[in-house]
């Protein structure tokens, strides 16, 4: 068994890649949304939280057609959490259970190693493979994400004006702007402040709060941009003093425009109290409903202590949608390591 680190360029193993992926989803997870080759390629460069990591992957025999039968993402945060290193990690159902998963873990434990990473993180389906798989590694659970769906069938016609206008009188002394795309050069410093909101939000053990800045801004709507998603953003601005208060924002694939995936929504502290959350987030479903005709059903996640968040999601008519999400750390000196031959 040889392990080979993936090569930026290489398309046709990306595509491999996604199709493991796609198996174990269909295996572990069929109800979760589906993920396009351009996202996918753009996650195996980026990650989801926009930082760098490291790409490699396994063959094997009884995999999918081309041979690759597992492989990972071992995500390197660069601002914070100097420590952590997210592991992603996937392998073909049907070439599970002949020890692929724990050589691959071996294996991000060493590059972990190398990249002066002590702790392994990542996420599985609660009461599926991957938990299973993490809990006889030794890996401790913490926060749990609890997943939502919002079908947009099931919105009562004329609930989201009704939601509009109580939290509108609530919400007075505040303006809505909204943009699609890269994030306006006058909103940038603004929008990286919003972010700083989330600080108070609950995270898993350990973790450090990763600081935005403009440069932060900027870097993660190039990133965004690689994705090739359409990026929706809705704001509330405070009259008075024009600064930004509150902050949603919803992304879609064009290749998959029947999903909607919610990004974060954030409030700031000094603004909380007057239903911004509830607001701007009325305000963006009006507005896709408007202008993503294809647009079925809307995913978001919270921690499951989340109970603010929950309530406004639950307002908006969000239901939940098992399996939970558990989030694992697991130490790296706790992790065998076995050499392996690779190919760099």
């Amino acid at each position: 068994m040889r392990i080979e680190r993936w090569d930026d360029g290489d398309d046709a193993t990306a595509r491999n890649c996604l199709d493991v992926w796609l198996a174990a989803k269909e295996t572990d997870d069929p109800l979760g949304a589906p993920k396009s080759m351009p996202v996918h390629r753009a996650w195996m460069r980026h990650g989801f939280r926009g930082y760098g990591g490291e790409v490699w992957l396994a063959a094997d025999g009884d995999g999918d057609e081309e041979g690759t039968a597992a492989w990972y993402r071992l995500g390197l945060p660069d601002r914070g959490n100097p420590e952590f290193a997210d592991l992603d990690l996937w392998v073909h159902p049907r070439a599970r259970r002949r020890g692929l998963g724990t050589l691959l873990l071996r294996h991000a434990a060493e590059r972990a190693t190398a990249n002066g990473r002590t702790i392994l993180t990542g996420m599985a389906p609660e009461g599926r493979a991957g938990a299973a798989f993490a809990t006889r590694a030794g890996a401790a659970p913490g926060l749990v994400l609890a997943r939502r769906f919002l079908h947009m069938s099931a919105i009562p016609p004329g609930q989201l004006a009704r939601l509009r206008a109580e939290t509108s009188r609530k919400a007075d002394g505040y303006t809505l702007v909204r943009w699609l795309g890269a994030t306006p050069e006058e909103y940038v410093a603004q929008v990286a402040a919003v972010h700083e909101a989330m600080n108070d939000a609950p995270h898993g053990e350990g973790h450090v709060h990763q600081a935005w800045d403009a440069d932060r801004v900027r870097r993660a709507d190039a990133v965004s941009a690689d994705f090739g998603t359409r990026d929706y953003s809705v704001a509330a601005m405070h009259d008075a003093s024009d600064v930004m208060a509150a902050l949603t924002q919803l992304f879609i694939d064009p290749e998959t425009p029947d999903w909607g995936h919610q990004g974060m929504t954030a409030v700031t502290r000094p603004h909380r109290g007057h239903r911004l959350g509830l607001l701007t987030k009325t305000a963006m479903l009006e507005w896709v409903a408007e202008t993503e005709p294809r647009l079925r059903v809307i995913d978001t996640g919270n921690a499951d202590s989340n109970a603010h968040m929950i309530a406004v999601n639950e307002a908006l008519g969000f239901q939940l949608s098992g399996p939970d999400w558990v989030l694992y750390q697991l130490p790296v000196e706790k992790i065998p390591v076995e050499k392996i031959p690779v190919e760099r």
